[in-house]
């Protein structure tokens, strides 16, 4: 429980100065009071975790997972009646993650201070973001603080299924791509050299494609160091790139044009937009600030800067289907589907429909792209591996002829 120093005035006159334990402020002036002392002040006792756990939690972070779990349980105790500096206490008490204690002692201590919680939440940037933040704050001013947890939760949810499928639809042909290099480079580094030296032992000429493949061979045996150095430089020119905003700009626009990625990051984006947005309006924040927010949100900086130009169109502060029309880069459906949410004075169910739209054709793209990807993989490896055995089994069938006659 929290402790509170205080200093006050006996009936006496006398002044006195101790610990007094309490839930919060409130009740240990009450207690003071019930003791028969006039409190002079009554301050939180600073109960802040050590340095090295707070370092490490404010600097590692939490995953998306972890964030969700808080808010998942915070939302539980609150629910239960318990009061906010207490939930704190006890999510920083049974957290397992050093990150997680450090964040969360870091919360109750402010709290405990005066703070509020969204304002407490916001000097964890890495944690919490201005999303985040912002439906807290919205929470807190209508008094739904547990109503906007669960929405939290519900949107983390969302937005990790969707990466899930994502992650889930490319695993599977890359397991088979990393495969076949494996296999390709087995061949070319042990097999086919053994091969080869056994065919220049019997001094005969060999087919055209086993010659092909000796040479191509022994390239790679030699200056397999070329493809390393050639991949870290590619690496390392990807991330200089992507930190700078003309790189990440032409990066992003290239994803935008690639036939079938391109509508894969599309669908992505517009569900993300559609959904945020729904979930901060319908915790009433304002329009413009919502959009600055889920401009943050994007990954995809075209579509982020997309929204920041609609920002500046937006004149009455409500509608934003033409500001976002101008822009060309939203899609008529998106669009059209919101300008009758706006007209009907329905707009966060408008963009729930889109957002489950989206949703949707993300699903069918991404099975789409795996249907295509998958056996085209295949091919290409079958043919690799193939030629690479049809030519050692030429060779081979050529040295057995020749020993018959």
């Amino acid at each position: 429980m929290p402790t509170f120093q205080y200093k006050a005035r006996t009936r006496n006159g006398e002044l006195v100065s101790g610990n007094v334990e309490a839930t919060d402020r409130r009740l240990a002036l009450a207690e003071l009071g019930r003791l028969g002392y006039f409190p002079l002040s009554v301050d939180a006792a600073t109960q802040k975790p050590s340095l090295q756990t707070s370092v490490q939690g404010l600097r590692s972070g939490l995953s998306r997972r972890d964030v969700m779990m808080i808010t998942q349980q915070l939302a539980s105790l609150l629910r239960s009646g318990m009061a906010l500096t207490q939930a704190l206490e006890v999510l920083g008490r049974r957290a397992q993650k050093p990150a997680a204690r450090g964040v969360l002692g870091a919360l109750y201590n402010d709290v405990l201070q005066g703070a509020s919680l969204s304002e407490a939440m916001s000097r964890h940037p890495k944690v919490f973001p201005g999303f985040y933040v912002n439906l807290i704050k919205a929470g807190e001013a209508s008094g739904g603080l547990e109503q906007v947890l669960d929405r939290l939760r519900q949107h983390y949810e969302r937005v990790g299924d969707i990466r899930e499928k994502i992650v889930g639809a490319l695993l599977y042909p890359l397991i088979v791509v990393l495969a076949g290099i494996g296999t390709m480079i087995f061949f070319m580094t042990f097999m086919v050299p053994r091969f080869a030296q056994m065919f220049k032992e019997m001094r005969r000429a060999m087919p055209l494609p086993t010659q092909i493949l000796i040479s191509t061979s022994d390239i790679v045996s030699a200056y397999w160091w070329v493809a390393v150095v050639a991949l870290v430089l590619a690496v390392i020119w990807y991330r200089r790139t992507v930190r700078t905003p003309g790189g990440r700009l032409m990066l992003d626009r290239w994803k935008l044009r690639v036939p079938i990625i391109g509508a894969i990051v599309k669908a992505g984006s517009f569900a993300q937009f559609a959904r945020t947005l729904a979930t901060l309006l319908e915790n009433g924040v304002p329009v413009l600030t919502a959009l600055h927010i889920v401009e943050g949100t994007m990954t995809n900086k075209v579509i982020a800067n997309e929204l920041r130009e609609a920002r500046t169109r937006v004149t009455d502060g409500t509608s934003i289907t033409q500001p976002l029309a101008k822009g060309k880069v939203f899609p008529p459906l998106l669009l059209d589907m919101l300008a009758v949410g706006e007209e009907s004075g329905e707009v966060v169910p408008a963009l729930t429909n889109i957002a489950d739209t989206y949703e949707q054709e993300l699903e069918h793209r991404l099975r789409v792209f795996t249907t295509l990807l998958e056996p085209i993989i295949i091919l290409a490896m079958a043919l690799v591996v193939g030629s690479v055995v049809v030519s050692i089994l030429l060779a081979v069938f050529d040295l057995t002829s020749g020993i018959g006659k």
